[in-house]
């Protein structure tokens, strides 16, 4: 986010043709940032810079949940997202990837992330190490594949038990 926007240029920043309201707003109602937005005295106009007299800061998760809304509002075939949701709490990203899954489903979309709960509904998730692809496959391959990304998953799935 370029702070000394407001939170429409940021969400429609490079894009040539300018979106109706209603589209935006349900760009941010997919990543849970309506509320927040339409509660700020400016809405979209709010600038994100607190050291402006109109201006204020937000949290990394808002940002984050800007962030993503900005990528699904450009439609695109292919969507990149890296580590798109690690400041927010996991009911929320819960939320926000079944709303990726579900609005983006006809296209390719490419999630870096070290959450198993993030990546586990993945068509096909890619395991590197070093640089290098040491496991691909569903989420029900890697399990029955036994390596590495198994040993992961429960690690991290031990600190929720």
């Amino acid at each position: 986010m370029i702070n000394h926007l407001s939170i429409h240029d940021n969400l429609l920043l490079g894009m040539s043709d300018d979106l109706d309201e209603a589209t935006i707003y349900d760009s941010l109602k997919l990543v849970g940032a309506e509320g927040f937005v339409r509660e700020l005295p400016n809405k979209l106009n709010q600038r994100l810079d607190p050291s402006f007299d109109d201006g204020t800061g937000l949290s990394g998760g808002q940002k984050q949940r800007l962030g993503v809304a900005r990528a699904l509002l450009r439609n695109g075939d292919l969507m990149i997202l890296d580590e798109p949701t690690s400041a927010i709490d996991v009911k929320a990203e819960y939320s926000i990837f079944n709303n990726i899954y579900k609005h983006h489903a006809k296209k390719t979309t490419l999630i870096v992330s070290h959450r198993f709960s993030t990546v586990r509904k993945a068509e096909k998730i890619i395991v590197m190490e070093h640089g290098k692809i040491i496991e691909y496959g569903s989420h029900k391959e890697l399990m029955d594949y036994n390596g590495v990304y198994k040993e992961m998953f429960e690690t991290q799935a031990e600190g929720y038990k």
